[in-house]
């Protein structure tokens, strides 16, 4: 059956090859860990559904609403990202999306204590409730220059993909749905959340999913471009922040005093050497020692020095082992630099995790996801599944069912100055993450 699917659409199911390709090289080059694999075929009940709301006039409608208030959308996307919005400062930001969410019509409209910004829009049912998601903050100090730059058909701005676009799409959609008074079963927050990024550490999905939370029984997080990317895999990490403390003093009066910048060198040896026997074998799992600093001169004997270490792994067991490997390889630096010492105290070590987001996957075989997959190839893209790390880190290691998908366009070199977002077909992109929000979230017949 064939869908009387807008030009913008038609137009892309004639060149969802390229744009695919484009999506996909973005997603790999700017989401680590994201591997990429072809969706299987979606079973005939989920493809069914996906047909029926296609064929429903509502979607339809909003469809073509999302295409003529294009406009409106880059405006929102423009505006949302020329605010400054760091890990732990988005509080302006937030004030200013959770007065769209209100211009645009939610039921219920608040802040929560953590700073996410949440707006309800009540089902017919009310038996569940579906969210989406965008996150506010960004990699970018406060400080940072913000301004969105056009030149030719591509706009340059620090967090102009990642996340405007998101933050952007979750208003374009509230709106499509308000305009045409589409209705679904389950109710749907539509949420920012904040600290997704770096030491943020998922801190705002993490008090979404605490025990005490609001309800989510699914969860689509809308992370940056693309069109064909389904991210049902999380990547999980442990970041720690490791520092050697001692006396310090001159590197030749004070010679034979125990040396901070001597013990992290074997930590880095030592983590090095036991972390490549770990990793050789078992699901895929990494480290790496991404900062390292101390010491006030070339010739004193530092009173600290400090690295921090960045681990991954597609598995939370191997994610925990690699851990144990870490706390095993800074105790043994730690014992070697204070045995050797000739004077002075020992030196004290403080290991401080910064940075915990779990792993897991759901599976493709569970209905959410069927109907992310079925939707996509009934809108002529390939979906593409992947493995990332995003808020749905948290709902997925849950085993709620979750997703991260692109809010359409193409972008590229995310967390630089230079970042760029290009709107080839955005609504698209949009059109494709309301699709897949209406079938988990069931539209009743009248709508």
């Amino acid at each position: 059956m064939r869908h009387p699917l807008s030009p913008s659409t038609v137009w892309i199911r004639a060149q969802g090859g390229v744009l695919s390709i484009l999506s996909l090289l973005f997603l790999l080059a700017h989401a680590p860990g994201l591997e990429a694999q072809t969706a299987p075929e979606a079973e005939a009940r989920f493809q069914e559904e996906i047909e029926s709301l296609l064929s429903n006039p509502a979607i339809q409608a909003a469809f073509a609403f999302l295409e003529r208030t294009d406009e409106e959308t880059m405006r929102d996307q423009v505006e949302l990202t020329e605010i400054p919005a760091p890990p732990f400062g988005e509080e302006v930001r937030a004030q200013e999306f959770l007065a769209r969410i209100e211009a645009l019509g939610v039921d219920e409209a608040w802040i929560d204590a953590e700073g996410n910004v949440l707006g309800l829009r009540r089902g017919t049912e009310g038996d569940r409730v579906v969210a989406i998601s965008g996150h506010l903050d960004t990699v970018f100090p406060i400080e940072t220059d913000v301004t969105v730059r056009m030149v030719g058909d591509t706009l340059f701005a620090p967090g102009i993909a990642d996340d405007g676009r998101g933050l952007a799409t979750v208003l374009a959609i509230l709106r499509a749905m308000n305009e045409e008074g589409i209705r679904t079963r389950a109710d749907i927050l539509f949420i920012g959340t904040v600290g997704e990024e770096g030491l943020g550490d998922l801190r705002g999905v993490k008090h979404l999913f605490r025990p005490d939370g609001p309800r989510i029984d699914a969860f689509i997080s809308v992370d940056g471009t693309g069109e064909t990317g389904i991210t049902n895999m999380a990547l999980g990490s442990h970041r720690y922040r490791v520092t050697f403390e001692g006396p310090g003093g001159h590197s030749w009066g004070a010679f034979g005093l125990a040396n901070p910048a001597h013990a992290l060198g074997r930590a880095m040896r030592h983590l090095d050497e036991m972390g490549h026997l770990q990793t050789s074998q078992g699901p895929r799992t990494s480290y790496t020692v991404g900062r390292i600093g101390g010491g006030t001169s070339v010739n004193s004997i530092p009173f600290e020095a400090w690295m921090e270490v960045d681990m991954r792994s597609e598995s939370q067991e191997s994610l925990q082992a690699m851990d144990s490997v870490f706390q095993s390889a800074m105790a043994l630096a730690l014992e070697e630099a204070n045995e050797i010492r000739r004077d002075g105290p020992p030196l004290r070590l403080n290991v401080e995790m910064i940075g915990n987001r779990p792993s897991g996957d759901i599976p493709p075989d569970q209905p959410f996801i069927q109907r992310a997959i079925a939707a996509s190839r009934a809108l002529g893209v390939e979906p593409q599944l992947g493995r990332s790390s995003t808020d749905s880190n948290v709902p997925i290691s849950m085993g709620i069912p979750s997703m991260t998908l692109g809010g359409g366009g193409v972008g590229g070199r995310a967390h630089s100055l230079d970042e760029f977002y290009i709107n080839r077909d955005g609504p698209f992109g949009i059109q494709r993450v309301l699709l897949i929000l209406l079938a988990e979230a069931g539209v009743p017949p009248t709508s």
